[in-house]
């Protein structure tokens, strides 16, 4: 890498723990990164994998469940626990017309409209029942089921239910698997959260977190939108926790107890990348100096997918079996659903949950945290005017060209040719192909760039709208550890309209050099218009530019200290394997009242811990006083 000098003094967000739970299993301890890269891992490696998922699954572990585990991951055939795919409920209208005579029935009288109909004649017939004469024409709706045409999508390992590991109290299924990704991503830090508190001020710990859907499951917005279209009662917690900034806040209220900053910003898929940039801003500005990111998805719904598939854009049976030559009444292969950058024929939805988390770099140095790489950039930009809301645009040009002059601004021109990797959006559909296959290959161009590794998880996780960039880094952070680029297995060719020129897509598995590793560029496209590209930083380069900054002694002091942390990573994904360690949920815990507070004019103490009010004005030019 170039030597360009010692940094400026402005904080480096490092990134210093990840967890969460996709199709593929847990996040951390790169499970979820060895499953999607299974056949090229080592049989050590693929035999602990093969123990977390076990217990994730709630199987036996060893060889004998070995195919069984793997045909219950990533991308398959929807399983009835979501829905029956032969048999999805739904209420068709009936119009009935009455010949010469009225439509004549008996009705228990409970079962009264409040308001009845003026057509409707009723005659009391006993004292719990009466006799309903109708006039004329009367629609009902008939509860009947149909086939669905969508029968694949990126769902959590056969078994695991996040809402059974703790007192879920019929929570969204969205915030079971956030409780669960936070909790993750606490643990596979390797330090004590009440020793990271003590350090740090109270607003000083940021959490974003959301859905870009919000909980549209039974348990929350779809509960209450349907429930009295259904002759049900809606409850009190349906609204609620049917926002989609709630993952941010259930994380704060019952994982963390944070009292920073919070709240979630949505840009459809791109929404992971959206709060990172927050988390970015607010530790190079010095507004935090730890901040949590993350978004939970869970839309493997009936209803949802029933939305994206009216828009054309979801993977049917259908448009498989015509994708692979197939006779009608022979099933497809739903693991090949999702074929980024291949003849395809939309994407396939899933569900995830994603958490990384971010120190400023001071605060990783003094407590010895494991340096997994560096966040340094998010780059957000609209497409301007557009002919569809839900087509592409050129906003992503720009996106694209400033990640990666931003990496370029960190190791030079020779690294960013040499060493770094394109983690795409990669939906799956004849539409990204070309138009983001388009942007990649004119960025590397532009910047001199050869045979750029382009990676597309997506084919293994499916699509987890408000996640996915968040599988897409987290995978990242699996290729830096174990060396290996995740093939796009799921397809033999490249589609001949995308755009191939100075890039280097690939089938299979392929090695890389970790000494050569210098950054990845995180890419993310949404509906609206909604563009992020995210510039990482290896850990090998973040680490140069952490010893940029401090001393020898400072380093050698981190290296001791990051050895007892590493340790205590082991141990918990020891305990996770053993299953001896529960999602953090604390409710009603700790809950802090008016007279907790100690309010003062330079200061306030809140729980023992100040926040500080001594705040200087941005506006020295303005000053009015």
């Amino acid at each position: 890498m170039e030597h360009r000098g010692a940094m400026g003094r402005q904080r480096l967000p490092v990134i210093v723990g990840f967890g969460g739970v996709n199709a593929a299993g847990r996040s951390s301890g790169h499970h979820a990164y060895t499953r999607m890269t299974w056949s090229a891992q080592s049989a050590a490696q693929r035999g602990r994998t093969l123990d977390a998922m076990a217990r994730l699954m709630g199987v036996e572990s060893g060889p004998p469940q070995e195919g069984y585990i793997l045909d219950h991951t990533l991308i398959r055939r929807i399983e009835p626990r979501h829905f029956d795919v032969t048999a999805v409920s739904w209420n068709q209208r009936l119009p009935i017309q009455g010949d010469d005579q009225p439509l004549s029935f008996d009705l228990d009288r409970k079962h009264l409209p409040d308001v009845i109909p003026p057509h409707w004649v009723v005659t009391s017939t006993s004292v719990t029942h009466v006799n309903v004469q109708i006039a004329g024409q009367q629609d009902f709706l008939l509860p009947t089921s149909r086939e669905f045409d969508v029968k694949s999508a990126g769902q959590l390992p056969t078994g695991f239910e996040p809402g059974q590991l703790y007192q879920s109290r019929n929570h969204p299924r969205g915030l079971q698997m956030a409780v669960y990704a936070a909790s993750d991503a606490l643990g596979s830090l390797g330090l004590d959260w009440e020793d990271v508190t003590r350090r740090v001020a109270a607003d000083q710990i940021s959490v974003y977190a959301g859905s870009a859907m919000g909980q549209l499951d039974a348990a929350g917005a779809g509960g209450m939108i349907k429930s009295r279209y259904n002759g049900q009662r809606v409850t009190s917690k349906y609204c609620p926790l049917s926002f989609a900034e709630m993952p941010a806040d259930f994380i704060n209220a019952y994982v963390l107890g944070s009292l920073g900053s919070t709240g979630a910003s949505l840009g459809a898929c791109a929404s992971f990348l959206y709060n990172l940039r927050h988390g970015i801003d607010d530790i190079r500005s010095g507004r935090a100096r730890v901040a949590f990111i993350g978004a939970a998805e869970a839309p493997i719904t009936p209803e949802i997918m029933e939305g994206y598939s009216a828009m054309g854009a979801l993977a049917t049976e259908k448009g498989l079996r015509q994708l692979d030559g197939l006779d009608d009444g022979q099933e497809p292969d739903f693991r090949r659903a999702c074929r980024p950058f291949a003849p395809n024929c939309g994407f396939t939805i899933a569900e995830s949950a994603q958490m990384v988390v971010l120190f400023d770099d001071e605060l990783a140095m003094e407590l010895g945290a494991t340096i997994f790489g560096a966040a340094t950039d998010v780059f957000v930009n609209a497409d301007g005017h557009k002919k569809s809301i839900s087509g592409p645009g050129v906003g992503n040009y720009i996106t694209m060209a400033k990640a990666t002059a931003a990496a370029r601004a960190i190791i030079g021109d020779k690294a960013l040719r040499r060493g770094g990797l394109v983690q795409a959006h990669g939906t799956g559909t004849p539409q990204n192909r070309v138009t983001e296959s388009e942007i990649l290959s004119r960025t590397a161009q532009a910047f001199g760039i050869e045979e750029w590794p382009v990676l597309a998880v997506k084919c293994y996780l499916g699509h987890s709208i408000g996640a996915a960039a968040g599988d897409q880094l987290n995978s990242t952070l699996g290729v830096w550890q174990h060396g290996i680029l995740p093939g796009i297995t799921t397809t033999d060719s490249i589609a001949a309209d995308v755009h191939r020129e100075h890039l280097a897509f690939s089938h299979s598995h392929r090695e890389v050099d970790l000494a050569q590793q210098h950054y990845a560029i995180i890419n993310a496209k949404g509906f609206g218009g909604n563009n992020a590209s995210a510039t990482l930083m290896s850990p090998g380069t973040t680490k140069r530019m952490l010893q940029a900054r401090y001393s020898a002694q400072q380093w050698q002091d981190w290296e001791r200290a990051n050895e007892v942390v590493r340790a205590r990573q082991q141990a918990y994904d020891d305990g996770m394997i053993a299953g001896t360690i529960p999602p953090v949920y604390k409710f009603d815990h700790g809950v802090l009242h008016d007279n907790d507070i100690e309010m003062g004019a330079q200061s306030l103490t809140i729980g023992g811990r100040e926040v500080r009010l001594n705040l200087e004005s941005p506006y020295d030019d303005m000053k009015i006083d």
